[in-house]
């Protein structure tokens, strides 16, 4: 059952996916409408889960399950993973490469391949301070107090 996502408690589950680029506006549209209607028939074991999901910075999708009314089944996860990869084909994204590092700079995202961070951090362009994205994070709380964080409290402390 599709909820608001400001309506998730704090234990929530949530999975948070980074596309390989931006969404275009009428993307975001179509992938908003497709999430809510995955969200409104997700189930588990035939008991709907309460879930809801987020776009955020034209570049995430995050998801999110009330696991406190029904518990998400290995088989549900595997069902919205596959939900995720037909929107990739359906759009040409891809949710699942990890070699792209997600900064904030001035309140806009800006991306670095995996093997330039450490070029980028010496340049001074990547600073200790920089927020970036911990795609991680396994509740609501967290997603809402770490999921943006310093560079130096990430993995990529080691650069610093």
């Amino acid at each position: 059952m599709f909820l608001p996502f400001n309506q998730l408690p704090p234990t929530a589950r949530v999975w948070v996916y980074q596309a390989n680029r931006n969404f275009t506006a009428a993307e975001e549209e179509a992938l908003a409408e497709q999430l809510t209607s995955f969200c409104q028939q997700w189930k588990a074991h035939g008991a709907d889960l309460n879930s809801s999901f987020l776009l955020k910075y034209n570049r995430f999708v995050v998801l999110g399950v009330d696991e406190s009314a029904n518990m998400a089944s290995g088989c549900s996860i595997d069902a919205s993973v596959n939900k995720l990869k037909q929107l990739e084909a359906m759009f040409g994204l891809n949710f699942m490469d990890r070699t792209q590092v997600a900064f904030l700079k001035n309140d806009e995202l800006f991306i670095e391949p995996l093997p330039r961070v450490k070029a980028k951090v010496a340049e001074g362009k990547i600073t200790a301070d920089t927020p970036t994205f911990n795609n991680l994070v396994a509740t609501v709380d967290e997603f809402k107090s770490s999921w943006i964080i310093p560079a130096k409290v990430s993995w990529l402390k080691r650069y610093f």
